[in-house]
């Protein structure tokens, strides 16, 4: 009896474990395929419930990576003016908007931005955070501690990287790639 207790309990740690992970698993679809992200949940908390809350409303699909940067990072995320979807879309303010959910204060850690690490973007305040995110490229260090990390690309880089890049120092892109959908 007691090895059968033992067996249920490990086969029930094993399962929840699981749930919980599959539970901070995303999937960023792409033109060119599928990006899947593992959030950071124990690292920044309040980043990850708020683009879990953003995706599950479908506030993501369709908005455009308004700013990438070559060797640098894909900024997306800007749900007002860069949903491609929406009567409020004007791609010369992709990048000035966010949700209609307040700011978040900064949750940094010493997670690394690394290739493939998400970031949230936000102004000069630390706490300003509020949609808009990006996608490491390549490493940038300059941005340890200063940015709160909430994730990081575990499969599909090869598909950020295809992002069409800006062709100017600021990385605006003109006629943008999209998210088609972030579940």
């Amino acid at each position: 009896m007691n090895k059968f207790i033992a067996k249920f309990l490990i086969l029930f740690f094993i399962l929840t474990n699981q749930l919980i992970a599959e539970e901070n698993i995303m999937i960023l679809k792409l033109k060119d395929g599928d990006v899947k992200i593992e959030l950071f949940e124990d690292v920044a908390p309040n980043h990850v419930k708020r683009i879990k809350q953003l995706a599950q409303e479908g506030k993501y699909d369709g908005v455009v990576f308004h700013r990438v940067i070559d060797g640098f990072m894909a900024q997306t995320g800007d749900v007002k003016f860069g949903n491609s979807s929406n009567d409020d879309y004007n791609l010369e303010r992709a990048g000035t908007g966010g949700s209609n959910l307040p700011d978040l204060k900064a949750e940094f850690s010493k997670i690394p931005h690394i290739k493939g690490t998400l970031s949230m973007a936000r102004s000069q305040d630390p706490n300003s955070a509020n949609s808009q995110f990006f996608i490491c490229l390549e490493a940038a260090p300059h941005l340890d501690g200063d940015y709160t990390a909430f994730g990081k690309v575990i499969e599909g880089m090869e598909f950020v990287d295809k992002i069409k890049k800006g062709g100017s120092n600021n990385g605006s892109v003109s006629d943008p790639d999209k998210i088609i959908s972030f579940k």
